[in-house]
Parts: C-alpha cells; sequence; structure tokens
C-alpha cells in the first residue's frame, strides 16, 4: 500500500505545470479570470474569494487532486487555504489547473473560512477553456473547446448556495467519470 501511495504522490507531483520562478503566479491567476467573459463579473459582486493559481490532478481508477490558495477578502488578502481531492471511478490521466471560488456573500465566506469546508460531489465548477482542454469539476471532466481564454463557459454561471466556482486547465489530459468532492481547510493570516 505504501508503494501505491508514493506511486500517486509522484504521479501528482508531475501533473503540477512548470511556471515561471519569477512570476506572482497570484497577480497572474486574477489577470485570466479577470479578463475571461463570465467570470469577470463575479470581482465585482462577490463579498471574496479563494484563488489556487495551481491544482494537480492525477489518477489511475483512483486519483487525487491538490493545491494551495489564498483568499481575498473584499479585495484583500487575509488567508491561506488548501484543497485535497480523491477520486474514485474511470479516470486516467493527469493535469494542472487554476481555480478560483467566489462567495456571494458573509455567510458564504464565513462558512469557508470556518475552518474545515468540503464541496459535496454535485458541485460543479465552470470551465473557462482556452484551446482543446477539459473542464475540471467535481461531477467529472468534459471535453470543450473555445478561441481562447477569453471566453467563459456560461453553463450554471450562477452562485449556488452562496458559492461560484470557475477552473482554467493549464496542462495535461485527464478522462474520468468519477465521485468526488473537494475539501478545504483555511488558515487566517498572521
Amino acid at each position: 500500500m505504501n508503494l501505491l501511495k508514493r506511486f500517486y504522490v509522484l504521479l501528482l507531483l508531475l501533473a503540477l505545470p512548470f511556471t515561471q520562478a519569477w512570476a506572482d503566479e497570484y497577480q497572474d491567476s486574477v489577470k485570466i479570470f479577470k479578463d475571461a467573459g463570465e467570470s469577470t463579473n463575479f470581482f465585482n459582486n462577490s463579498y471574496g474569494y479563494a484563488l489556487f493559481p495551481t491544482i494537480g490532478k492525477a489518477g489511475i481508477v483512483i486519483g487525487g487532486a491538490a493545491g494551495k490558495g489564498r483568499v481575498y477578502q473584499q479585495g484583500k488578502y487575509v488567508g491561506d487555504t488548501t484543497m485535497g481531492q480523491i477520486s474514485i471511478g474511470f479516470q486516467l490521466g493527469a493535469q494542472g489547473f487554476t481555480q478560483i471560488t467566489f462567495f456571494e456573500d458573509k455567510r458564504a465566506f464565513d462558512e469557508f473560512t470556518s475552518g474545515n469546508f468540503e464541496f459535496s460531489a454535485d458541485a460543479s465548477a465552470v470551465a473557462i477553456t482556452a484551446g482543446a482542454t477539459a473542464s475540471a469539476t467535481t461531477k467529472g471532466n468534459s471535453a470543450g473547446v473555445s478561441g481562447g481564454q477569453n471566453n467563459a463557459n456560461t453553463i450554471g454561471g450562477g452562485y449556488n448556495k452562496g458559492m461560484a466556482t470557475f477552473t482554467v486547465v493549464k496542462g495535461g489530459l485527464m478522462y474520468e467519470a468519477v465521485l468526488a468532492g473537494q475539501k478545504f481547510e483555511y488558515k487566517a493570516k498572521k
């Protein structure tokens, strides 16, 4: 079993795309979402958001995803968050993606930052597609094609229980039909 865990950790690390060492990944990620149609309006109309510049995801029947991010309240950085996901079902591949979750109001923000928060398997994310990619959701992935990062998929582009999640696939390819949920931990900035 220990060998299997090591294999998945290695596969997950290989899924993370290489980034420029000196780039501010948070500012770059915000720019991507601000420039992408559907998610643009959420910056002005949300109470806050959680931003993950890179989430690595990999799986062969059993899979996982992980990433580190920051939480912003009314545009100000207030804490750090981590995301983990375990999935079971038909899946094969690895990919990296950027994810942002907007909080509609203080109640949704407080729920997320209460310490441990979990999206159920029926939560979904709107994919902002760039070229031929796959959308990363907790319902499973689907293929999509668009003209570039400035085009957002508008299906389900509203708040669900006070939260709206958008993703941009950075690299890799993953096919899956799985049951999965995302679990988050939050730690306030010191």
